[in-house]
């Protein structure tokens, strides 16, 4: 969550256009934020006039048609970090973050409602902000939100993984051990490092049930212990039996791929088929993928043989330029799979801080891909 464009990097004209290699059909969009058109798709679907928006996780409580008796889709919770604009900048945003809640029956059209997390209060993990997170529904009916504690040790950040759980998605309980999850440093690296990776890299917790049953996994953004600085980007790992008590595991990806991270990282099987889904800017690539790749990227998709991969993380494609940041994916309300992500960098280079309207992906060949503008009408 940490990899935006901000405005003191962007230019202070308009911004040329600018493509980004991929291998997609000339109908695809390229979503690049100099185009007029796409700034009108882009509806913005959740702005607060007081704050910043940015990066966002969505759950759905599953609601059932009691005469038919069966699942239907029924509200989507987007929980987000947001800051004040009263802090004039948004590059000090983030150690000001909160999380934020809204509900919607569409992806569209949103209200907010009462905020979900705030910081901590010292000692405590999150002391100085709550970062990015996800939900997921347990056994027992309990929702449980995974998320990102931060504490500042004079200008290091500390990440670590703490846990909320909730009745009825909408309040909150901190769980009294956190946090419960720390990096392990037999296998990712800790605080101290040279910069500018001296902060320590544990952030972002996506979870999902284990495919066979067996418990639950957490991904996480991470960094290998060992490895060339610049490229020690992997796929953090743990796994827990009971949603409380986690162990780290080694990570499912390798560092030398080509990324100082990968941010908020997400796994789906869209129509049947694995991918992964992260984030990173062209900065934070390494050096050997850096003199390859165009500078306008932001949203990556990566093949994968499973919903704990392997994880083709080298073969990664962009679904995005670096207009947008932070990609989701969920099913609408038709079934089908969107992506949502915030508006990093708008028209004039400045920080957008804003949701998007979903944007249709499909498969093409062996790349996912943001649909066609003439697919995007939702139907109904």
């Amino acid at each position: 969550m940490f990899g935006e464009v901000t405005p003191s990097e962007a230019p202070s004209g308009p911004r040329s256009i600018r493509r980004y290699t991929a291998s997609v059909s000339l109908s695809e969009i390229v979503l690049d934020a100099n185009t007029a058109a796409q700034h009108e798709r882009l509806a913005r679907m959740l702005r607060l006039p007081d704050s910043w928006v940015w990066d966002f996780w969505i759950a759905q409580d599953i609601a059932t048609d009691t005469d038919a008796g069966q699942r239907v889709s029924g509200v989507y919770h987007a929980f987000f970090l947001f800051a004040s604009k009263a802090l004039h900048h948004p590059d000090r945003r983030h150690l000001r973050a909160g999380v934020g809640h809204a509900v919607s029956t569409d992806l569209v059209q949103w209200e907010r409602v009462p905020d979900a997390l705030v910081r901590g209060d010292a000692p405590d993990f999150d002391q100085t902000a709550t970062w990015t997170g996800s939900v997921i529904q347990g056994p027992d009916g309990r929702w449980f939100m995974f998320y990102t504690g931060i504490t500042d040790r004079a200008g290091t950040l500390v990440q670590r993984i703490g846990v909320a759980t909730s009745a009825d998605l909408l309040t909150w309980t901190k769980h009294h051990g956190n946090p419960v999850l720390d990096a392990d440093p037999r296998w990712y690296e800790k605080h101290g490092g040279p910069s500018p990776w001296q902060d320590q890299h544990w952030r972002d917790p996506w979870v999902f049930a284990d495919p066979a049953g067996d418990g639950w996994h957490l991904l996480i953004t991470a960094r290998a212990a060992e490895g060339p600085i610049d490229d020690r980007g992997v796929i953090g790992h743990a796994w827990s039996a009971d949603l409380t008590n986690w162990h780290a595991r080694p990570p499912l990806s390798e560092p030398g791929s080509g990324f100082g991270q990968l941010e908020v990282p997400q796994v789906e099987l869209v129509d049947g088929r694995a991918v992964l889904i992260f984030n990173c800017l062209h900065r934070e690539l390494s050096s050997e993928r850096q003199a390859r790749t165009s500078r306008s990227v932001c949203i990556w998709a990566a093949p994968a043989a499973g919903l704990l991969g392997p994880y083709d993380i080298a073969g990664a494609t962009p679904l995005t330029d670096d207009s947008l940041y932070v990609g989701k994916l969920v099913r609408d309300r038709t079934g089908r799979w969107v992506l949502l992500a915030f508006e990093n960098a708008g028209p004039d280079g400045s920080f957008g801080g804003v949701l998007t309207d979903p944007m249709p992906v499909r498969w093409d060949g062996d790349h996912l891909v943001v649909a066609s503008a003439e697919s995007q009408a939702f139907a109904g």
